[in-house]
């Protein structure tokens, strides 16, 4: 790592961490905090509180903004107040008593807890009260054991993965497929709302992996290990501000129950296999998870491009056979070190190899008269490995007022390389061209958060943070006559890029919980942006940036089953390695490919109103949304003079881009063993920007029209643990500014069945068994050329999948499933099902043990008056 900590960044961590100790002193001085109450205050009577902590009776899983209310014996609303995301509450201000206590929340059962008596103006607790689905929902739905497969959260919506039985044996693309508001084209690249720069998160962590390729990062997770994948699209300024679109935060099965615990997947298709085992243990204070999966794909593809210039055109068609692996291994510690002071840390190396073998024909003609027709074996691959490390550290002062210190060292290596060969009619080789371009994505964070209630109706939370990352590209070419040894080509380009980007942040964030069921949720965040860059060893003129990121978030529930949201937020998109590298890349001649590290980052406002309501057995979202970008960065094409037929494609910051759009989707329980889900994405979008032109000179151009989508899926339960799922999806065209890119569908078919009470599953699946494949085409036009691009993807596949659970697990889950150490600045979360990153959910379990270690656990009586 090249660059060095900001001065003022240890400034901000180490005043966060002064005033964070200072308020923490409380915990120890309880007796003199109260003496310095009675001398101040010995004319009030003493207030009281009731406190407690509301759960989700079928999994666990915390209840958050749940309404509480308090009643007198007369059934007289006295005080209220919402549970927090951990389900956690506090009712204060409560004079000396006996109380009933009732909580609702929509599609739930409303909960009574009678005769709670506050006495000498201390605090009572009530400990865990679990809420069961509404009846209304169970009078023909029967949910017990099992979440929807779409959940919506006050400012996220959730895709329960786990009830998703087609996605199985696939990648993570294959799941974000079908997460309402999400798009993913034939090459795995991912979209949120039609925008593609997105942040995209693995249990709330970040990864140098994910900067350097998202559609590669996905191969390399398992669609059997993910647990749920949240959609966060107006993140509050506790989040780091990159990612203009909004942040995707996949979260992965992990075990937080006592025991040990054994999980293999496996499965072999037409177009791939897999193998994966994750594994646990825990026991008193110490936790240990450890996991592996191994994935290998095969396929074909065809490809065919036309471009056309003012007195010339190129032809051009290719047929290339694709194969990898693609491999993630993980191990986490943790470790209770008191009843609120949690460590944990863990480990995650991954590593994948794509490989591609095409035969290409191309033919280019000037004023309609052939010029010159070659044909050429290009051997291409990517290859590289990621390490993940991370250490947590989380102190709960007391309940609901906690600091975290966190950190993070991600590194990449990365080659990226390919031979041509060009060959003679015999295909015999007579020259041939190597590229070779190596490069590492390096990254340090280190972060402290503060989060600190006031009362029960308003949280403020405060954190500081830095980022050193370091980008290094060298690339080169190399040359050689027919079989003849490589050597050095001097005629190609060839180079070397250092790219340091330094940021320091700091933010703060209140929330307010108001009469009515409101809530609002205001927060702005500080990042200042440093870069340092070098091109051949010669300094690149970057100026530093800094950014004011604010975000504003309001809910409010009406009447018992709909609530209404708005929200606003800022969002910084910084260049990827990508656009960055300025290596010069030859793999197509007639489609010459650089990077630019120039760039600077592009700067959208969000805007959105959401309306979400349960209409009889039918969960209803609909979102409208507004999009304006300035500086957008977007891939610019331009023709080459000296070589004919040729196109330069590199990256802009355009100008604007502007869009407007809906998204709506429903659940549907047909039956109590029949549900149906879908939904469409409609927006139309504007870009305008600047593009050379005919004579050379760089003219406006806008492009604007719609961009579309939606999905279908259906499950059906089955008696005898048999389950069966169909599931389609349709993309349509997606609008560039210089053309658009064809859409495509997709849909499949499966069969499953549990045996050995729940244990084992094997499946059978089969996706677009009806056709070849899939044909995407493109299409773009300026005023001095025409493009048009189609590519056949082979994707007709069956597969067969299997899964078995070992182990012997202790009934500890009330006290291990609840939230982690929340990094979330640097990484999405929400109610944080993953917790604590790299490894497994090391504190997100310590966290809640914690805040329960201030209440008594629940009597039996207790449990009789839950009931």
């Amino acid at each position: 790592m090249k660059t060095r900590l900001y001065p003022r960044f240890i400034f901000l961590f180490s005043l966060l961490l002064t005033g964070v100790a200072l308020a923490a002193l409380p915990v120890g001085a309880d007796a003199g905090a109260t003496a310095f109450s009675l001398r101040g205050k010995a004319w009030l009577p003493a207030a009281g509180s009731i406190t407690g902590t509301v759960t989700d009776a079928n999994d666990g899983s915390p209840v958050a903004y749940a309404t509480v209310s308090l009643y007198t014996a007369a059934a007289e609303l006295v005080n209220g107040t919402l549970t927090d995301e951990a389900g956690r509450f506090t009712v204060t201000d409560v004079a000396d008593g006996t109380y009933r206590v009732e909580i609702t929340f929509l599609g739930y059962e409303k909960i009574s807890v009678p005769d709670v008596t506050v006495a000498g103006g201390k605090a009572t607790a009530i400990g865990n009260v679990t809420l069961g689905a509404s009846a209304e929902l169970l009078e023909e739905v029967t949910v017990t054991g099992q979440r929807a497969l779409i959940e919506e959260k006050v400012d996220r919506l959730v895709y329960n993965a786990e009830q998703d039985q087609l996605s199985k044996g696939g990648d993570a693309s294959d799941v974000l497929r079908r997460v309402p508001l999400l798009q993913v084209d034939l090459e795995g690249n991912v979209s949120l709302r039609g925008n593609s720069n997105i942040r995209v998160l693995i249990n709330n962590k970040p990864s140098t992996i994910i900067a350097s390729s998202v559609a590669d990062a996905m191969k390399m997770i398992p669609a059997d290990q993910i647990k749920s994948v949240e959609v966060i699209t107006s993140p509050s300024a506790k989040y780091d501000a990159e990612g203009s679109g909004g942040i995707i935060n996949i979260i992965t099965k992990k075990n937080s129950l006592a025991g040990y615990f054994l999980n293999v997947d496996t499965g072999v298709g037409l177009r791939g296999s897999n193998l994966g085992l994750n594994g646990s243990y825990r026991k008193g204070k110490f936790g240990l998870t450890l996991g592996g999966f191994g994935r290998a794909f095969y396929n074909d593809a065809e490809t065919s491009l036309l471009q056309q210039f003012t007195d010339s055109r190129s032809e051009q068609f290719g047929q290339a056979s694709d194969n990898g692996m693609f491999g993630r291994y993980n191990l986490g510690l943790d470790y209770d070190i008191t009843d609120r002071q949690f460590l944990s840390g863990g480990i995650r190396f991954g590593l994948r190899n794509f490989n591609r073998d095409q035969l290409q024909t191309t033919s280019v003609y000037a004023n309609e008269q052939p010029l010159s027709t070659f044909l050429r074996d290009i051997e291409s691959e990517r290859t590289g490995n990621s390490i993940d490390l991370n250490l947590d550290y989380l102190f709960v002062i007391k309940p609901g007022r906690e600091l975290s210190v966190s950190t993070l060292y991600s590194t990449t290596d990365e080659n990226t390389n390919f031979v041509s060969s060009n060959l003679d009619g015999r295909e015999t080789v007579l020259s041939r061209l190597q590229n070779l371009n190596n490069s590492n994505n390096e990254e340090i964070t280190l972060q402290t958060d503060y989060i600190h209630p006031i009362g029960e109706t308003q949280i403020v939370e405060a954190g500081a943070k830095g980022i050193l990352r370091q980008v290094n590209s060298d690339f080169r070419y190399l040359s050689a006559e027919g079989q003849d040894p490589f050597s050095a080509d001097g005629l190609r380009p060839a180079g070397q890029l250092d790219y340091g980007q330094d940021i320091v942040a700091a933010y703060g964030a209140y929330t307010l919980s108001l009469p009515g069921e409101m809530t609002v949720k205001a927060g702005l965040r500080y990042e200042q942006t440093r870069i340092q860059a070098t091109q051949n060893l010669e300094t690149i003129e970057i100026p530093d940036y800094a950014n004011l990121v604010p975000s504003l978030n309001l809910s409010k529930r009406v009447g018992e089953s709909t609530t209404v949201k708005a929200a606003y937020s800022r969002r910084i998109q910084r260049p990827w390695l990508r656009q960055l590298n300025p290596n010069v890349n030859l793999e197509n001649t007639q489609n010459i490919e650089v990077g630019n590290p120039l760039l600077r980052p592009e700067l959208t406002d969000n805007y959105e109103l959401g309306y979400s309501s349960m209409v009889g057995k039918t969960y209803l979202n609909l979102s409208l949304f507004g999009r304006n970008t300035s500086n957008a960065i977007n891939e610019v094409r331009t023709p080459i003079d000296s070589l004919e037929g040729t196109l330069l494609t590199t990256y802009e910051n355009i100008g604007k881009e502007q869009a407007v759009g809906i998204n709506a989707f429903l659940n549907l329980y047909l039956t109590n063993r029949w549900t149906v889900n879908g939904g469409f994405d409609v927006d139309y979008a504007r870009l305008e920007g600047q593009v050379t032109g005919a004579d050379g000179i760089s003219v406006t151009q806008t492009n604007a029209g719609l961009n579309y989508g939606g999905r279908l899926m259906s499950q059906l339960k089955l008696n005898h643990g048999w389950s069966a799922q169909a599931f389609t999806f349709m993309r349509g065209r997606r609008v560039q500014l210089q053309g658009s890119r064809g859409g495509f569908g997709m849909y499949a078919l499966g069969v499953s069945k549990e045996f050995n009470e729940g244990r084992g599953t094997i499946g059978l699946s089969a996706e677009n068994f009806a056709g070849r494949g899939w044909t995407l085409r493109s299409e773009l036009e300026t005023p001095n050329f025409t493009q048009v691009r189609e590519d056949l993807l082979l994707n007709r596949n069956i597969k067969l999948t299997f899964s078995y659970k070992f182990g012997e697990l202790e009934a500890d889950r009330a006290r291990r499933k609840t939230r982690g150490v929340s990094n979330d600045d640097l990484m999405g979360g929400g109610d944080d099902n993953g917790g604590g990153g790299a490894a497994a959910a090391p504190t997100q379990t310590r966290r809640a043990a914690a805040r329960r270690s201030a209440a008594p656990a629940p009597t039996k009586s207790d449990k009789k008056k839950n009931e």
